[in-house]
């Protein structure tokens, strides 16, 4: 009996050695934030992110980062699953959502790997997003939740009440049941991200921290902050008058436009930071990835910055696609890691689950960049990239990108022309898409155009 007992608690031990060697998995998400608003990059000189700088200086920092949809709802659906989201029927707002389950999510591998799942803030896929159904944070691999659906949610105020008096304010999700709380959004997000931390600090986690910093309404913040900075406080638009409303505070119309996104921007870094000092406190962060980025590009109309790349949200410029992307890992040594390859938020669901030593699920369509993270070469010069949706359709290949733009995205928020027609850019020499080249190489077009549909069609096949 003695045997057996002995056998058991070595088989237990072991067990529980393997469990705690686990690194844990943190994703923390912007919402709308400008390609050049995190101050590592150095191009924009009113931007200080001190924190998300302490993931750069501890990490990998990608400066050709894409997301597959300039728009939030369709691209986190890609995020999740590390497959285009077309896939599952979503092409733009509206559409299905997270929905098949034959698309596996970075919390479903995860937790199906023995760690305890939470998701945190903000989630938006479709018509998927209601308790019952899988697009619900519950439904597809996350323990607990705490947060919201939908692409806007009132940054101050979050009771029953308001919902009838301001534009998507409510209550929010705690589990699945919606409930009263008070507080500023962002620091509501870090509060929670931290206690589940701390929650589960002994054991493998993963948390998934979707900040809707730094989306609109960006006129909402703290009061003790207005006053810091000098800000008057703008009311919320009042019902029937948003456009007006847009009219006098969006970009380019309000002098202090700009301040108020730098605002929502400080209590993002600063949520960041708390939860590194967390991790630093309880003596986890030797072992805890973090990984960072954004949803889609900067969105103009709200005072982002996305540098010399041209368009932002809504548009399938360079501007609407290429995103802030950061994975600190703690077995990296270099500090202050720049990878200029081309990669995809497609590629975290693969990288998480190579990282943790887990099987890659199938239906995936990015790719493991663990092997640039151990300091090793990944060729990706001849990778392919595809967008598609219904305003605009683009291919990246190697250098070359082929834009076709059927109509604007959306007139009164892109704040840039929108020309229709076909454009080829060569991205090493004019990242800013100033220069059209279709007509210089007309079989490099005819070939991209091939490869575009190529791929639509069997994304078609891959819906059956």
């Amino acid at each position: 009996m003695s045997k057996i007992l002995t056998l058991l608690l070595f088989l237990t031990c072991s067990i529980y050695a393997a469990a705690t060697d686990k690194l844990n998995v943190i994703v923390i998400m912007a919402d709308d934030l400008g390609y050049a608003d995190i101050s590592c990059t150095k191009l924009a000189d009113d931007v200080h992110t001190p924190n998300i700088d302490r993931l750069a200086e501890k990490g990998v920092r990608f400066t050709n980062a894409y997301v597959t949809s300039p728009i939030c709802s369709t691209s986190r659906i890609a995020v999740a699953t590390g497959a285009y989201q077309q896939r599952q029927g979503n092409y733009w707002y509206g559409g299905q959502g997270l929905h098949d389950p034959k698309f596996k999510t970075i919390g479903e591998s995860l937790k199906d790997n023995a760690y305890k799942t939470g998701y945190v803030g903000k989630f938006h896929h479709g018509k998927s997003d209601q308790p019952k159904k899988r697009g619900f944070p519950l439904n597809h691999g996350y323990d607990s939740f705490y947060g919201f659906s939908g692409g806007t949610k009132h940054y101050l105020l979050h009771n029953k009440a308001s919902q009838k008096t301001h534009y998507c304010a409510g209550p929010m999700y705690v589990q699945d049941k919606r409930e009263d709380v008070e507080g500023f959004s962002t620091e509501l997000f870090g509060e929670q991200g931290r206690a589940f931390v701390r929650k589960h600090k002994d054991e493998p986690f993963h948390l998934f921290l979707s900040f809707n910093a730094v989306h609109h309404y960006i006129n909402q913040l703290p009061e003790p902050y207005l006053k810091e900075k000098n800000l008057s406080q703008i009311p919320d638009f009042k019902p029937n008058n948003k456009d007006k409303w847009r009219e006098k505070f969006d970009f380019p119309n309000h002098p202090d436009g700009r301040q108020y996104y730098l605002g929502h921007l400080y209590y993002l870094d600063r949520e960041i930071g708390l939860l590194l000092d967390e991790l630093e406190t309880l003596g986890i962060a030797d072992k805890t990835i973090v990984i960072f980025l954004g949803d889609n590009g900067g969105g103009l109309a709200l005072y982002a910055n996305n540098g010399n790349l041209k368009g932002g949200k809504y548009t399938s410029f360079e501007g609407g696609l290429r995103v802030p992307m950061i994975i600190s890992h703690p077995h990296i040594k270099t500090s202050h890691q720049v990878s200029h390859a081309m990669v995809s938020a497609l590629d975290l669901h693969p990288t998480i689950c190579a990282m943790i030593g887990s099987k890659i699920p199938e239906n995936v369509d990015g790719i493991d960049l663990s092997p640039l993270l151990k300091g090793e070469d990944l060729d990706t010069k001849r990778r392919v990239l595809y967008w598609d949706s219904p305003p605009q359709k683009a291919i990246r290949k190697g250098k070359w990108k082929l834009l076709i733009n059927k109509k604007d995205p959306a007139i009164t928020m892109q704040k840039v022309e929108v020309p229709k027609g076909a454009f080829l850019y060569n991205l090493e020499e004019d990242p800013g898409e100033n220069k059209d080249l279709s007509s210089e190489y007309p079989e490099m077009v005819q070939d991209l155009l091939k490869d575009l549909q190529k791929w639509q069609d069997e994304v078609k096949k891959s819906q059956k």
